[in-house]
């Protein structure tokens, strides 16, 4: 289920339980609105939203931490990129062509995480014959003294990491965050939503301040569900360190 599906419908829960409480407040005998009840209803309803704070706050260290991670490794793939590029620069004439097609790999590769058409999905999964080819022509170099056969080596290396990189964030595309928990949450602040509204007079401003408050909850679940998907959505890595680098790889 996308991020703005889910925001809405807990909004509309939301919404829902504020009316409703605000209807069953006007049916409820006086002996379950008193002084005691009140107390009860704020003593559960405070349990019940001290649990929802914590794991709202688990949900958004975790959705955080796994855009964080994966932005982390879009910064080293460009800086691998272009530490590959200048050691093929360096080997000389020879490695012309293979720096070609590594130039056309990183373009693709671009293209294929940060799509440029509109509403079209991220392709995580690398592109594997492109990437097997530039691996073996690197391995088909042929080193003429020993500034060349450790340029090479590195060469190697750093193209092995680019490999694991690539494999490692099309590894971390599964959600972090459980569904069940997401639903567990939806379910606890639409029972504190509904007892607020029991306990709130029922008139214009009490109604728009907790309809005020559902739109900022349901907005904090939308951004903890796209920060969960780093690559999709409304809130994307940018392109930005991968585009340098390509830009660099043309110079």
């Amino acid at each position: 289920m996308s991020s703005t599906l889910s925001a809405t419908i807990l909004l509309a829960s939301l919404v829902a339980m504020v009316l409703l409480g605000r209807n069953m407040r006007r049916h409820l005998p006086d002996a379950h609105l008193n002084a005691d009840s009140k107390d009860a209803v704020k003593l559960a309803t405070g349990l019940v939203a001290t649990m929802t704070a914590l794991l709202l706050g688990l949900l958004v260290s975790s959705a955080k931490g796994t855009y964080d991670t994966q932005r982390t490794e879009v910064i080293q793939m460009a800086a691998k990129i272009a530490f590959l590029d200048r050691v093929l620069t360096a080997y000389g004439p020879e490695a012309a062509e293979t720096r070609a097609e590594f130039r056309d790999g990183v373009a693709d590769a671009l293209h294929r995480m940060w799509p440029n058409e509109a509403g079209a999905r991220a392709q995580l999964a690398p592109n594997t014959t492109a990437g097997a080819h530039i691996y073996a022509a690197i391995q088909a170099l042929t080193p003429r003294d020993d500034a060349q056969r450790e340029l090479k080596a590195q060469a190697v290396t750093a193209a092995t990491d680019l490999g694991q990189l690539r494999m490692l964030i099309l590894a971390q595309a599964v959600p972090s965050i459980p569904k069940p928990l997401l639903i567990v949450v939806g379910c606890w602040l639409v029972i504190i939503f509904l007892c607020f509204s029991l306990l709130a007079p029922p008139n214009a401003t009490t109604t728009l301040a907790l309809t005020a408050a559902a739109v900022s909850v349901a907005g904090a679940l939308f951004l903890i569900m796209e920060l969960d998907e780093p690559f999709g959505g409304a809130i994307r890595i940018s392109s930005e360190p991968m585009q340098n680098a390509l830009n660099h790889l043309t110079n």
